[in-house]
C-alpha cells in the first residue's frame, strides 16, 4: 500500500512505539526485499498516553474521544477544554515522551495557551519602520531567539522546546508593549525577523490558531434555558432529569446553585 501511494522510498513513517516490533520491523525486510531499497528514511514514534500517571485504556474505562475531551462530558473530565488547548497540551511534550492527561495539566495549557495567544494580539499591532539608536544587546538576545526557534524545532521535532523559545519571546513582546524595550533602540530588520518568526511558528508551524469566543448572549441564554427545563423537572418531581441538568452544566464549568423559593443561579469555574 506505501508503494501503491507513496513510491518505492519516502521520508516518514509515523506510528505507536507498540509498533516497532514486530509490525515496522516487518515492513522494512519486506520493502527491502520487493524493491531492494530502504522504504522509509526516517522513522517518528509517538510514546503511549496516560490518564493520572495510568495507561490509557478501554478496559480501564478510561480513555476518551476527542469530543469527549473538548465537551468535558467524560466522567474523568471537570469540564471540557477547546481544541487549541488541547493541541497545545500535546505540543507540550515531545512526541517520543509519555503524554499524560490529567485536568491540572490540561487547565495548565488552557492558560500557556492563552498567553501565547495574547502576544500573538500584542505584536500584530506593533509596527516598526526605523530606529534612532540600536540597543545591540536586546537586538542581538530577539536575533537568537530567532535562531533557536529554528534550532529546537529541528531537533527531532521537538515542540516542547519550541515552545519554551515561544515563551521567552512572548516575554520580550510585553516588555516592548509596557516600554521596558524601546522599538526605536531595534533595528527594523531585527524586530521584523522576529515579528514574523513568532507568528510563523505559532500558526505555521505548530498550527495555533485564535480561538472564537462564545457569544456571551448565546451563551446565557442557553444556561437560562437549561435552568428553566431544570425547574420543572423539580416541579414535575422528575429528580433524575434535575440531577442529570446539574451534573452535566457542572462538567462543562458552570455551577448551579439552588436558592430559596426555587431560585436557582449559576457562575462559572
Amino acid at each position: 500500500m506505501s508503494t501503491k501511494y507513496l513510491g518505492e522510498t519516502f521520508d516518514i513513517h509515523g506510528g505507536g512505539m507498540d509498533l516497532k516490533f514486530p509490525h515496522h520491523e516487518c515492513e522494512i525486510a519486506q520493502g527491502t526485499a520487493a524493491t531492494g531499497k530502504t522504504p522509509v528514511n526516517y522513522w517518528l514514534h509517538s510514546n503511549m498516553l496516560t490518564v493520572n500517571g495510568q495507561k490509557m485504556s478501554k478496559s480501564l474505562g478510561n480513555s476518551f474521544l476527542p469530543s469527549e475531551l473538548f465537551a468535558g462530558t467524560h466522567s474523568l473530565l471537570d469540564r471540557g477544554y477547546g481544541p487549541m488547548a488541547v493541541r497545545f497540551f500535546m505540543l507540550q511534550s515531545h512526541y517520543s515522551s509519555t503524554l499524560d492527561f490529567s485536568n491540572d495539566a490540561l487547565q495548565a495549557a488552557e492558560k500557556g495557551y492563552k498567553k501565547l495567544i495574547n502576544a500573538v494580539g500584542l505584536i500584530k499591532m506593533m509596527d516598526h519602520s526605523g530606529n534612532i539608536t540600536i540597543n545591540t544587546s536586546v537586538d542581538a538576545e530577539l536575533s537568537r531567539l530567532v535562531n533557536d526557534c529554528y534550532i529546537t524545532m529541528s531537533d527531532d521535532f521537538n515542540t516542547a522546546k519550541t515552545l519554551a523559545v515561544l515563551f521567552e519571546m512572548s516575554s520580550r513582546i510585553n516588555d516592548i508593549k509596557s516600554g521596558t524595550i524601546q522599538l526605536t533602540t531595534l533595528s527594523s530588520e531585527t524586530f521584523n525577523n522576529f515579528k514574523n518568526t513568532f507568528l510563523g511558528f505559532i500558526d505555521q508551524v505548530l498550527g495555533l490558531k485564535e480561538e472564537q469566543e462564545q457569544n456571551d448572549e448565546i451563551l446565557n441564554g442557553t444556561i437560562s434555558l437549561l435552568i428553566d427545563l431544570r425547574k420543572k423537572a423539580k416541579t414535575d418531581k422528575n429528580f433524575m432529569l434535575s440531577d442529570k441538568i446539574r451534573d452535566d452544566l457542572k462538567k462543562l464549568g458552570v455551577q448551579i446553585k439552588d436558592g430559596k423559593d426555587g431560585e436557582m443561579t449559576y457562575s462559572f469555574d
